[in-house]
């Protein structure tokens, strides 16, 4: 009997139609597996209205779905909302729970989870839409610094400012995304990211390097001007290597993440030190995309990929199946 898989792309973020470009891939990649899957499509729209209809956040609702697999980038779908409404279904689901998905899409807690744990982040201030002061903040931290909505992805707000009144200019922009907002001092050198795979016993795959061909790696780089570069594997050491993959595991262990994750890290060049500068739960996997682009390289082919990771999700829930909820 065939497994149905509820692909669940689109959303209310402004990551839409790249949530749609990587439904695609994944619908294409279990159409492979002809007497194994079925796919079942989902649709939410720009509006939040769900095609054909919603997931019903009641055990036993959903006949017609054995396994979902989200792929909705960015707020409303990264961030532990539809993976609540999931846990309510008791349907299994591919990627990180509920908690491991609102502290990654959480800029400022994930820093502070990975702080605790020892792990390296970049020095950071947090203000609010309401509290305002760029020159507090330029009295903190060396120009040039990065700004960033903290609850947002695909770099969509951010902005690198290099003097007070750039400060000014993306501190507002950044607040027309989110009423909190992240001030990080700038790391000179590689941006690299790392994918993560498994449950208990997660795998780190070899890092990638991204090449950005604009100022930093922003929307219009990764989905528009198809012009940045990749590097895979990195040009890093091998000892270098190492730390990357090993730190990516620490931090997706941290962060209680299951399934899949893609760690981002900033390697300082004049200190050769590394920083973990961001945990994507639900990264891309469109043809563009280097989470599943790294695991490749190791031998892990799209569709082997895909059929795993719904494996995973099938085993949390058979782990799950054995705590008990009540007395």
């Amino acid at each position: 009997m065939k497994t149905r898989v509820a692909v669940l792309a689109g959303g209310r973020s402004g990551e839409h139609d790249v949530s749609l470009r990587s439904a695609e891939a994944i619908a294409q990649a279990l159409a492979t597996w002809p007497n194994k899957y079925e796919v079942v499509p989902y649709l939410i729209d720009r509006d939040g209205k769900w095609r054909p209809g919603p997931i019903l956040p009641e055990p036993g609702s959903n006949p017609g779905i054995d396994v979902v697999f989200p792929v909705l980038h960015g707020t409303f779908g990264e961030d532990g909302t539809v993976q609540g409404l999931l846990e309510l279904a008791d349907l299994p689901y591919v990627g990180p729970g509920v908690l491991a998905s609102s502290l990654c899409m959480d800029k400022e807690a994930m820093k502070r989870v990975c702080r605790e744990r020892s792990l390296p982040v970049v020095d950071w201030v947090t203000v609010y839409r309401d509290q305002i002061n760029a020159e507090a903040i330029a009295s903190r931290f060396d120009f040039p610094l990065f700004v960033k909505p903290a609850n947002l992805g695909s770099s969509v707000g951010i902005s690198k400012a290099n003097d007070l009144s750039e400060l000014r200019h993306a501190l507002h922009l950044a607040a027309q995304y989110d009423h909190k907002i992240i001030v990080e001092r700038t790391i000179v050198g590689q941006e690299l990211e790392c994918s993560v795979l498994g449950n208990e016993k997660p795998i780190a795959s070899t890092p990638c390097e991204i090449v950005p061909s604009r100022d930093f790696y922003d929307y219009e780089d990764k989905y528009v001007l198809d012009q940045a570069k990749t590097l895979l594997p990195a040009n890093l050491t091998r000892e270098e290597i190492a730390d990357v993959r090993r730190i990516a595991v620490e931090a997706y262990q941290a962060l209680g993440c299951e399934g899949m994750s893609r760690v981002d890290f900033l390697l300082d060049r004049g200190s050769g030190q590394l920083y973990i500068n961001e945990v994507n739960t639900i990264p891309g996997f469109t043809s563009i995309s280097m989470f599943p682009r790294m695991l490749e390289h190791d031998g892990i082919a799209f569709r082997d990929l895909v059929d795993r990771l719904i494996q995973l999700a099938l085993s949390r829930q058979e782990r799950k199946r054995q705590t008990k909820f009540t007395r």
